[in-house]
């Protein structure tokens, strides 16, 4: 899959809610999201993030500038329904997201409100349970499964309309980290082996570093945009904005106060143990 096209791209993106003043949730967000990758969205309470999820998928329209997917814009109100076949929208609640009582009814539900025959309907229930390891449940209740099971399911009801893009609004943040690890490792397979576009809003730092590429959101303008690497290693700014760096990298950023030769791009454990081993071999050598 070619990763240079465009899926989305917002414009100088402004919003402000009605009735609250008028006082801009969004300002002047110009961001680009190649088809293929993985992109996470951090910030703060009230950055903007998950409005930023909402314009991706025109449940909500600019107030300013514009979002276009794979070239529509959002704002042409003919093409609504077009824009939300090719970019699946995941609450944070998969309660809100689940309709049916039987899993595979559940994932059912939009291929059949579309008209597809109930063949390929058929088809694209088994593939998208399959998708998020979930094709043995399809004849459980729905309403019995745990968190992450139930947010894999949610997923799947988006996989059968078989989007270029899903986003994630907070996918994991009512889990147990069971089900987080559930929920994450299925995003991670839908990007790396179907070659779903993933943009997943979050604010586990943890989650972000798996991504391609991270944004950061702070009073609804993007403040950092890069390689985890890139933007992690930016401790003290985060800080700032009232987010914390992963725990690997916060621990060598303080180190290099005295260990200025530690690298300064550490993402996980692993790599700041051997960071530490490397550091102790040379004051032994």
């Amino acid at each position: 899959m070619n990763k240079t096209e465009d899926m989305i791209q917002t414009i100088e993106l402004g919003f402000s809610y009605p009735g609250e003043g008028g006082a801009p949730v969004l300002q002047g967000v110009s961001l680009t999201v190649e088809r293929g990758s993985f992109v996470a969205v951090l910030g703060h309470n009230g950055s903007g993030k998950s409005t930023l999820a909402k314009q991706m998928n025109a449940v909500l329209l600019p107030t300013e500038g514009k979002v276009l997917v794979e070239g529509i814009d959002t704002r042409e109100e003919a093409r609504v329904f077009e824009v939300r076949q090719k970019v699946g929208l995941a609450f944070q609640n998969p309660d809100n997201q689940i309709v049916a009582t039987i899993v595979e009814e559940d994932v059912a539900f939009a291929p059949e409100n579309l008209n597809i025959p109930q063949e390929e309907t058929a088809r694209r229930v088994e593939y998208a349970l399959r998708a998020v390891d979930m094709w043995e449940y399809r004849t459980h209740s729905a309403h019995q499964l745990s968190g992450g099971q139930k947010q894999r399911v949610a997923i799947a009801g988006i996989i059968a309309m078989m989007p270029h893009c899903i986003v994630l609004d907070e996918p994991t943040a009512m889990l147990d980290p069971v089900g987080r690890e559930e929920v994450l490792s299925t995003v991670r397979r839908l990007n790396r082996e179907n070659g779903i576009t993933i943009v997943m809003i979050t604010h586990y730092m943890k989650e972000a570093a798996m991504a391609d590429r991270v944004v950061v959101m702070d009073r609804g303008s993007v403040v950092l945009d890069g390689t985890p690497r890139e933007v992690f290693s930016e401790v003290d700014y985060l800080e700032r904005l009232g987010l914390e760096a992963p725990q690997a990298t916060t621990l060598i950023h303080r180190l290099r106060g005295d260990c200025p030769s530690l690298p300064a791009d550490v993402l996980d454990e692993e790599e700041a143990a051997q960071a530490i081993l490397h550091l102790f071999e040379g004051v032994a050598g």
